[in-house]
């Protein structure tokens, strides 16, 4: 059977565990790993791994265990990886991975210690937020000067205005609304006023009247 210019074997379905933890190997994880397709566990840590994560690893459909931890891989962790739906054990932790860790499937069942060590990583997993998470406060624009001694100039202004209002309403009306004797004074008052206006203008309408006959 061919894939890509390369010829896949039956052992490569054959083939369920890799164990190289703690060799000391150097170097990058060999893209065509993810041509293991029968592979149920892998576990790489306590190595010299460098370089990215072969993104190829999220064609392991079967695989259960993965375990890279304590090497020195780097750049982002792989998406694909949120595709293996029967992944239980992972440990990504104590390497140089940064950027948002993927949420989908699997990836989100698990919790910091998967990731933990890894400066640059960033995601809800590790109840991190990623640059762009936080919401741009738009600052305010200081007031100027002016505007603002006009400002309080006015509130003054209106306060004055409203105690004045309400001392002089009080003071006129209030001991005429609580006194009856105040009330009738009041009353007596205008009476006589009022005569007074009536007089007046009558003894005009009768000086226009001596004049026209003169």
């Amino acid at each position: 059977m061919e894939r890509s210019g390369t010829y896949v074997f039956e052992s490569e379905y054959l083939l369920k565990s890799i164990d190289l933890s703690s060799n000391d190997l150097t170097g990058e994880v060999p893209k065509e790993i993810g041509y293991l397709l029968g592979l149920v566990s892998l576990n790489l840590s306590r190595n010299y791994f460098r370089g990215e994560i072969p993104s190829d690893i999220g064609n392991l459909s079967s695989l259960e265990f993965l375990d890279l931890s304590r090497n020195h891989f780097s750049g982002k962790i792989p998406s694909t990886l949120s595709k293996i739906d029967r992944l239980a054990m992972l440990d990504l932790s104590n390497n140089s991975l940064i950027g948002r860790i993927p949420w989908g499937r699997q990836l989100q069942t698990f919790d910091a210690s998967s990731f933990e060590g890894n400066l640059g990583l960033c995601g809800e997993q590790l109840n991190k937020s990623c640059p762009g998470d936080e919401t741009t406060v738009k600052p305010q624009e200081p007031a100027i000067h002016g505007e603002d001694d006009n400002s309080v100039f006015y509130e003054a202004l209106y306060m004055s205005l409203g105690l004045g209002f309400f001392a002089g309403f009080w003071s006129l009306l209030g001991p005429m609304l609580l006194w009856q004797a105040w009330r009738n004074a009041y009353l007596r008052f205008l009476n006589r006023l009022t005569d007074n206006i009536l007089v007046m203008i009558e003894l005009k309408i009768a000086k226009c009247h001596m004049c026209l006959k003169g």
